[in-house]
């Protein structure tokens, strides 16, 4: 799929839920003022889609997203629209950025603050969820300039490699570290 023919599936003027730190909603703004400044506390979820053969499915952020363009990430990370359930937008955002339909588990939530530069920062309660899928990606190229298969060992060396995190986002790397040592049982082939 080129960027011509793959459609847009977020903008800026998206409402998303602004909660508190126990994930409690209160309100709604649009996506650029939710990462305008320090960022405004709102809800997200992070999808990490793995192959049978237990490989993570790695995405590589477009050159046109405003925070950590060209940045290595999970397999989707995104946000539930108002009314939507963080399950439902999940394998919403999966189908649509991924082309691939996949249950997908909550495995936990947690919250994070990183800045990128100037330009804003992200600042959200997110829950990560895991999934498997036999199927090969059709990446929306709005969202996605490439992707690739890792193994688990693999990814910890580039993240060792990249202490500085000028390769990967900020909330991929506290996500990875956490799934690495409190469920190890994910890297195992099904």
């Amino acid at each position: 799929m080129n960027a011509s023919s793959s459609p847009v599936v977020s903008d800026d003027a998206d409402l998303l839920i602004l909660v508190d730190e126990e994930d409690q909603p209160l309100g709604t703004l649009d996506k650029a003022s939710c990462h305008d400044g320090e960022g405004r506390l709102h809800r997200a979820f992070s999808a990490f889609v793995f192959d049978r053969d237990g490989r993570l499915l790695l995405q590589q952020r477009a050159a046109g997203k405003r925070l950590w363009p060209g940045y290595w990430s999970n397999s989707c990370c995104s946000h539930p629209r108002s009314g939507e359930t963080l399950d439902d937008a999940a394998r919403r955002r999966v189908r649509e950025e991924l082309g691939l339909d996949c249950e997908l588990d909550s495995l936990f939530s947690f919250v994070y603050h990183a800045r990128f530069g100037e330009l804003g920062a992200e600042h959200e309660h997110c829950t990560v969820y895991v999934g498997r899928s036999a199927g090969t990606p059709a990446v929306n190229e709005h969202e996605i300039s490439a992707w690739r298969w890792i193994e688990p060992t693999t990814l910890d060396a580039e993240l060792a490699d990249d202490p500085q995190g000028r390769r990967f986002t900020p909330w991929f790397q506290i996500e990875w570290a956490r799934l690495r040592s409190q469920h190890a049982d994910l890297f195992a082939p099904a």
